[in-house]
């Protein structure tokens, strides 16, 4: 009994722990544990991708019906990071939340079964809805917890590496979908029972593994840290109330215009490719979709590389033009060019997720938690987009000329790109979150020749004589 009375899951929110200044040593078995859950949530969404074409030609369905599945997926993320899941954060904390929703997924993953077994389109949509909502609170939590938990110098490094395991997660379900659930079944009924299974083991899985996190000591991170990381860089702008945070709100927008864009182009990547290239099976276009998901993991992983010697933020504006750049031509290019703008496209969408979550909570201190609700909330805009590029495609009877619509989102996204890096009240706060020494090891700071300036800050910080210099790096 005494395990359980060490594991209780109710924690303080207002009192400093050192959780704030955790080295990257100290930092990696949380990161690690918690990176499973990005590679998770890459599965379930490369997964419906696959699904949604499947189920158009097996049950008969057009394509804006079958944008359905992403509706349901998407549409439960508000109601998570806005709602029950961020209830939960705000309240408890992070681990909390992780085991709320791996089991809110075992449940959906549980529900999904006899929904595949008897082919019903609305039961399977209901069970997303059910996955969407475990893992909008598991985003809702992880998100903000891989930025903050370590060194905030590296918090766009760490996010970016740990979603790169999110993109693992994306190549491995179509794969699995053209070799194991739709090869040598035709269109029947029969490749859709094959994954029933897969929905059963990922259920026993997430519940295992609610387990292991309910077991692990975690550090929690409360309000107070993340205030604390932001004074002590000088770049907090949680003096200003919440309704006041434009940045976030901006943020927020970009993730909405961006993630609709994201999971249109993937969603119907199969229509694109069967309808452009002549004599392309599903099997064959799943095939091509998990190397465009390879390629997209690729980007992440290189991008981890360019903002180690590069600022995020620059990363962050290049990688989103060239989204722009590349979706464009696949409206009017067809056949193997027209697939590449696509592959090329996936492979720049690849860090502006992580980092639009990143840079949006730089320097929201106490407000970070209620702030990630929003942020993360904004991926209800896979909800909204996959639809309209449906009906679009419906209505002209093509799926390349509907690409005009993410490019539509993309370029909403971009304003948000511009403004991180020419905007100084968005710019500022970044760049000191950026060049913080919090958690890092005292030679380096010697080394950089700015530990004595940074300690020197911090105390001035708690000595509550800071508030002009704090305000002067927020909103003028």
């Amino acid at each position: 009994m005494a395990i359980f009375k060490r594991m209780s899951l109710k924690q303080g929110n207002t009192a400093r722990t050192n959780a704030a200044e955790l080295t990257l040593r100290a930092s990696i078995y949380p990161l690690c544990l918690v990176t499973v859950l990005f590679f998770l949530w890459g599965f379930s969404y490369g997964l419906l991708d696959t699904l949604n074409k499947h189920f158009q030609t097996t049950l008969g369905i057009n394509r804006a019906r079958s944008a359905g599945l992403q509706a349901a997926y998407f549409g439960a993320y508000p109601l998570a990071s806005l709602g029950h899941a961020n209830w939960i954060l705000r309240h408890y904390g992070f681990k909390p939340v992780f085991i709320w929703g791996l089991c809110l997924y075992g449940v959906g993953a549980l529900v999904a079964w006899p929904c595949i077994l008897h082919r019903s389109f609305g039961g399977f949509c209901a069970a997303i809805f059910i996955i969407g909502n475990g893992l909008g609170s598991l985003e809702t939590a992880a998100n903000p917890y891989i930025t903050i938990c370590g060194p905030p110098r590296y918090s766009e490094l760490r996010i970016n590496l740990a979603q790169a395991f999110n993109g693992v997660g994306t190549v491995v379900a179509p794969v699995l979908g053209s070799y194991v659930f739709f090869k040598n079944t035709g269109e029947g009924a029969q490749s859709l029972r094959n994954v029933q299974w897969v929905y059963l083991a990922i259920a026993a899985f997430v519940f295992l593994l609610a387990v292991v996190f309910y077991l692990s000591p975690i550090p929690e991170i409360t309000d107070a840290d993340m205030a604390f990381q932001a004074e002590a860089t000088h770049a907090n702008t949680d003096v200003l109330p919440f309704r006041k945070q434009y940045r976030l709100f901006h943020a927020a927008f970009a993730q909405f215009c961006y993630t609709g864009a994201q999971v249109a182009i993937a969603g119907y990547f199969i229509n694109y490719v069967t309808e452009t290239r002549p004599n392309t099976s599903d099997s064959l276009a799943a095939q091509f979709l998990a190397g465009a998901q390879g390629a997209f993991a690729m980007g992440r992983f290189l991008g981890v590389v360019f903002m180690r010697y590069i600022r995020p933020r620059h990363v962050f504006l290049v990688y989103l033009t060239l989204c722009i750049v590349f979706v464009a031509p696949a409206i009017t290019q067809r056949g193997n060019t027209g697939m590449a703008m696509l592959y090329a496209t996936l492979f720049f969408e690849s860090i502006c997720f992580p980092t639009i979550v990143a840079l949006g909570m730089r320097g929201l201190g106490a407000h970070s938690k209620r702030g990630s609700g929003f942020i993360v909330g904004g991926v209800c805009g896979g909800a909204v987009v996959p639809p309209i590029l449906g009906a679009v495609a419906d209505m002209h009877n093509s799926t390349a000329t509907a690409m005009a619509v993410p490019l539509a989102f993309f370029v909403a996204a971009w304003s948000y790109a511009l403004a991180v890096n020419f905007v100084a009240a968005y710019r500022v706060p970044a760049d000191q979150m950026g060049e913080a020494r919090i958690g890092l090891p005292a030679r380096d700071e010697e080394a950089s020749g700015v530990g004595e300036v940074e300690k020197g800050g911090a105390e001035h910080v708690e000595s509550g004589s800071n508030s002009e210099e704090i305000r002067g790096a927020g909103w003028h």
